[in-house]
């Protein structure tokens, strides 16, 4: 996932300001919202992110493929051996 740094915010800042946030997703379409250094959460301007991009069905089977594999990777993990 390529993340805009415009889009960036962190946690502390969506609890304490969540306009603010909510105008950078207005604004860029979407608002990263960081937990511990790390990508946690995304906010989307539904309007505009629909108009622009639909998901195809590749990006949906990557998407339900990393879920799975999150899910049961300790099982996977034991299977590879």
């Amino acid at each position: 996932m390529k993340i805009d740094t415009k889009t960036i915010v962190t946690m502390t800042e969506a609890n304490q300001n969540f306009s603010r946030v909510a105008k950078k997703a207005d604004e860029y379409g979407v608002a990263i919202i960081f937990k511990n250094n790390r990508p946690k959460y995304q906010l989307i301007d539904l309007d505009r992110e629909a108009t622009e991009r639909e998901l195809t069905d590749d990006e949906k089977i990557d998407i339900i493929a990393r879920q799975i594999i999150k899910e049961y990777k300790p099982a996977f993990l034991e299977l590879a051996k």
